[in-house]
Formats: C-alpha cells, structure tokens, sequence
C-alpha cells in the first residue's frame, strides 16, 4: 500500500487562551503551513492547499536528506529577518521564483521550517500515536540526526505561565498558540488562540 501525506491540521479558534487541561500549546507561527515527505530521493513540500512548493525552496529540499527515509514532517516555512521578526512578505516574494532565482533568494532570505508534528516515521504512519508520542518522537528525530537549518522544533510546553509569555510575542510575528490534547491522535482540525 502507499502512503500519502495527510491534510494538515488547521487552527480552529477558541475564546479563551488559557491552556486546557490534558493539553499542550505550541507557538503558531507567522508563514505557510507545509508538510515535508521524504521517500528515498523523492522530497515533496506540500503547501496546506496541494501545492507543491519544493521549487520555490531549495534549500529546504536540500535540508531533507538530513531527515530519516520515509519521513513526513509537519510544520510552517518562515523567514526571518535580521532582527529576528518573521518577515512574511519576504516569505510571500519567495513563491513564485524557480531555478536561479529561488536559489538567489534562499542565499538572501533563507527559509527554515519549523516543525510540530510527526506524521510518519521511517515508514511508520504515526497519525494514530497520541501527540504526547508523536512529539517525544519528533524530538528524538532532532536529537539523533542533530537537525540544522533549515529544521526548526517548534516549542511544546504544558505550561500555563509559558503560553502567557507567548501571547506576548506578537511583535515577533508569533500568530497565537494552538493546543494540543496529549492523548490526541493527528487530525484535521485542532483548538487555538489566534492574537
């Protein structure tokens, strides 16, 4: 049977930023929500859409063989600034270039992106495992492979103090936080505070 990449999960707004019980809250970030597939020298970078946006970003395709075959990572592409402000328009512009230029571009405003979930693993389809699972074996995935640019961990806390300091962060370009039930498997839609 073949595996395909799953939709992604979509933020569904909440009104109230206070962090559930049984959950964890992870920064919602300022981009384009992507996933990333890697199948031995097959790369896809699928936007939240469909569409395939490896071409566009090079040096994230060329990031993946830092990944374990038959991978699948998903996340959000962002570029930051040199102040260290997500700078969407710079993100935006990098769209519609191709071959030289996209290259040209990633030189200038490289684009790292940013993961916060697991959906397969070496094979192994992990949509089912509870997220508590999914993200010790994201983590795992950076520390063993040492992950550099362009892989980014997206933060993961359980902690109501540190989710106020992020909703604090707006200047940054941080969007909000999304929560996450612990006992949660990957699907469609999950809960978040939109700033």
């Amino acid at each position: 049977m073949t595996w395909s990449l799953p939709a992604p999960m979509l933020t569904v707004a909440v009104d109230n930023p206070a962090l559930p019980a049984g959950a964890a809250a992870e920064q919602k970030w300022d981009g384009f929500r992507a996933l990333v597939s890697v199948d031995r020298v097959r790369v896809v970078l699928r936007s939240r859409r469909g569409t395939e946006m490896g071409p566009a970003f090079p040096e994230v395709v060329a990031g993946a063989g830092q990944l374990p075959d038959a991978t699948a990572l998903d996340g959000e592409l962002v570029v930051w600034d040199a102040a260290g402000r997500l700078a969407f328009e710079r993100l935006q512009n990098r769209l519609a270039r191709r071959g030289a230029g996209a290259t040209r571009a990633a030189e200038e405003w490289p684009a790292h992106f940013v993961a916060f979930d697991l959906v397969r693993l070496s094979g192994t389809d992990t949509t089912g495992w509870p997220y508590r699972r999914r993200r010790a074996a994201l983590e795992s995935v950076f520390a063993a492979r040492r992950l550099s640019a362009p892989w980014a961990l997206c933060p993961s806390t359980t902690e109501a103090d540190v989710v106020r300091e992020w909703l604090t962060w707006a200047s940054v370009g941080m969007e909000g936080v999304v929560f996450k039930r612990l006992d949660g498997v990957y699907e469609p839609s999950v809960r978040g505070w939109l700033q």
